[in-house]
């Protein structure tokens, strides 16, 4: 039988600049979809999002895996990732002037 677990690792934050959740130890699990929503109309064109992973929870790398941040209130985008090692993260640089107010949970199966 297969594990599963939602996490929410962003929560009515507003992010600005370069913005990035909480790290989540996620080494049991085989797979993730990470899903933001945005819980309030974007300010400006908020860009692209990132997966990061990192070996300690500290210092980070992109893992390849982009996509598009959400842009109307409750508008949701999403990413799929696998062999990512034990620590995962969503991360985005927000251009001058935009803002996004997110809500990011991370599915994961192992």
């Amino acid at each position: 039988m297969r594990t599963s677990a939602a996490a929410i690792v962003a929560r009515n934050e507003t992010w600005t600049g370069a913005a990035a959740t909480e790290p989540y130890e996620a080494g049991w699990a085989d797979e993730a979809v990470v899903f933001v929503r945005a819980l309030r109309p974007a300010v400006g064109r908020p860009g692209r999002a990132r997966i990061e992973l990192s070996p300690d929870g500290m210092r980070w790398v992109r893992e390849g895996t982009e996509f598009d941040l959400p842009t109307g209130q409750d508008e949701v985008t999403f990413a799929r990732v696998d062999r990512f090692g034990t620590w995962l993260r969503v991360a985005a640089d927000l251009p001058e002037g935009a803002s996004l107010t997110v809500l990011v949970t991370l599915h994961l199966k192992g």
